[in-house]
């Protein structure tokens, strides 16, 4: 092998002064030729005479590729070089920094999930998931973030001063209890006559606030009293009511609704406000059923879900205690924009074998104060006299934030605007009474239900967790009037509708108190899942033909079809129970059809 002596003992440094170049470069051309200028062809082998007139292009090759050959080399030993001293300062740097974390107190122990008290904030700056309101529908989110990511770390922000807890008992099971410190345990005693609380969870089951960044495996935590007063988007921050600020990677709104008042209470003054219950959370509860112990009269204005349960409620005990139970509406009967007219006319007489006297086509013009009682001036002349007013007359959807958030708010529902993931913004989401959604079935709607908090916060937490799924569960509700008399609800039930309604004779097991006895359950839609029936078989075989009720009979049980365009929209089943598979099915289906009587079948209405 040829070898350059003078290249060898100069090295890469004096390769380049032993080269020059062959001739000046003339224009145009890229750059010079270098050549060795000691070197000489040791024999005759080494030339070529090569194309004729291009003598010596052979050595010029072996002089090209050797002098790139050699400066590779030496570029490479250099950078090879320079990324070792990098290397090397870098795991330098890196040890000093872990040293410096394992000598100091609170960094260990924060590593460790225990850092020393004293120096953790009452509220963290920031959590990877924050929760916006206190409700179902953030408590079944918060569940359901947990159980996809069992690491994670979850803030609830609570207006309301107790923890997460449902809604249905306080105007349902509550009001039927016999411990007389009922408004203090919350527990009660479901139709099947087992026994629990309000309170979803108890208060071990929560981390507290400010050790949540810390805890090992994460958790939830609930700061109580606490209101988001300001959302910035694009910031990822929210403001709390007292000026602190916390940060977020995922956020979700569930901040739910307020009940609404009546113009004419709100034009009343302080004295009728004093007097004066809009039912929604347990401190409602507590203050009415001492009021219901206190006064001889209560009104009641609302003729829908919350208004005849309530009154229902109440009435069992204007029969023990000689309480007087007023309930006035607008419509002609209770769940008057609900139910069909006749099942409206029944159930409003039901109210009034509860003990409740009920005032159909009332509608209030004023309320005043006339020495110790409030006086209710109706449009028609007519007066009532009560002592204290409980107003259940709707629910306004929490939109506050929807403002500094610049989140759109739908104009004929109300609610947040979200898509079929609920989601608002790439990483806000909405669930429960404020969310807006569009059902691929029914249109866009809002739902102010139970079942559907539940749903769509599970929902709405699987998706913020990436699980990217759409809502196109059809949510049910369920009202009940005492033990004896329950209906359950799916998709849109509007009085204003066409309506089939098909009956048959009630047995001892058609009742609320018995369908919880069977299931082991006093909470219907703890029970309820999001199941579908697999397939609807209509027959015209199997038992008789149903027929359509007439005025005044006994509606022991049956299913109310709701009907838009000859299609099936919403189904009522009158002290019907487990059948809402079935149910969800049709509806999904959106078929027309020709019998409803056959229909009713399915829902097996004649079995004893």
């Amino acid at each position: 092998m040829f070898r350059c002596s003078v290249a060898a003992a100069a090295g890469a440094g004096g390769l380049a002064r032993a080269l020059r170049p062959l001739s000046p470069a003339p224009r145009g051309r890229a750059a010079a030729v270098l050549q060795c200028h000691h070197l000489r062809c040791p024999s005759r082998s080494l030339t070529s005479s090569g194309v004729p007139g291009k003598a010596g292009s052979n050595l010029l090759l072996y002089l090209i590729v050797g002098g790139t050959v050699t400066g590779t080399g030496a570029y490479v030993y250099r950078t090879l070089r320079e990324n070792k001293e990098r290397f090397t300062s870098r795991v330098t740097t890196i040890t000093t920094r872990s040293q410096e974390k394992e000598s100091s107190p609170d960094a260990g122990a924060a590593s460790r999930g225990t850092a020393a008290p004293g120096t953790r904030p009452e509220v963290p700056s920031h959590v990877p998931f924050l929760l916006i309101g206190g409700g179902t529908a953030a408590f079944a989110a918060a569940r359901s973030i947990r159980a996809r990511d069992p690491g994670a770390r979850v803030l609830i922000v609570s207006e309301d001063p107790a923890l997460p807890y449902m809604r249905p008992p306080l105007s349902k099971e509550l009001w039927f209890s016999d411990d007389p410190n009922v408004t203090e345990t919350l527990r009660f005693k479901q139709w099947n006559g087992k026994e629990r609380s309000i309170y979803f969870q108890p208060p071990s089951f929560y981390v507290p606030v400010r050790d949540l960044p810390f805890v090992e495996n994460g958790g939830v935590a609930v700061l109580c009293g606490k209101k988001v007063v300001h959302m910035d988007v694009r910031g990822n921050i929210v403001k709390l009511s007292d000026g602190t600020q916390i940060s977020y990677d995922k956020c979700l709104i569930a901040t739910g609704g307020s009940p609404r008042n009546l113009p004419a209470i709100e034009r009343a003054g302080k004295d009728v406000q004093r007097r004066l219950t809009l039912f929604r959370k347990i401190e409602d509860f507590k203050s009415l059923e001492k009021i219901s112990r206190e006064v001889k009269s209560i009104t009641i204005i609302g003729g829908g879900f919350l208004g005849s349960e309530l009154a229902c409620a109440l009435g069992r005990r204007a029969r023990t205690r000689g309480l007087e139970v007023i309930q006035l509406f607008p419509e002609n009967g209770n769940m008057g924009k609900v139910l069909p007219e006749y099942l409206s006319n029944w159930t409003t007489e039901k109210v009034r074998r509860e003990g409740v006297n009920v005032m159909p086509n009332a509608v209030v013009k004023s309320v005043s104060v006339s020495g110790n009682r409030l006086v209710i001036k109706l449009k028609d002349g007519r007066k009532v006299e009560t002592d204290h007013i409980v107003a259940a007359v709707g629910l306004e959807p929490n939109v506050e934030l929807a403002k500094s958030a610049g989140l759109e708010v739908d104009s004929d529902f109300g609610g947040f605007r979200v898509n079929a993931e609920l989601q608002a913004r790439s990483n806000i989401w909405v669930a429960g009474d404020a969310a807006c959604f569009y059902d691929i079935k029914l249109g866009r709607r809002r739902v102010e239900h139970h079942d559907h908090a539940v749903v769509s916060g599970r929902l709405a937490g699987e998706n913020m967790t990436g699980a990217a799924k759409p809502y196109w569960h059809q949510s049910m509700f369920w009202s009940d009037l005492g033990p004896n008399v329950g209906y359950e609800a799916i998709g849109l039930v509007d009085s204003s509708l066409p309506t089939v309604g098909v009956f048959a004779k009630a047995t001892a097991k058609d009742t609320p108190k018995s369908v919880t006895e069977q299931s082991g359950t006093g909470i219907r839609s703890e029970s309820e899942t999001e199941a579908e029936a697999s397939e609807v078989h209509i027959s015209p075989s199997s038992s008789p033909t149903p027929q359509v009720p007439k005025q005044g009979e006994d509606y022991g049980k049956g299913v109310i079809f709701y009907l838009r365009d000859k299609v099936v929209v919403g189904i009522v089943l009158w002290n019907i129970f487990n059948r809402m598979p079935i149910a969800r099915k049709i509806i999904k289906d959106g078929e027309e059809h020709d019998d409803l009587n056959e229909v009713a079948k399915l829902f097996n209405i004649h079995e004893d």
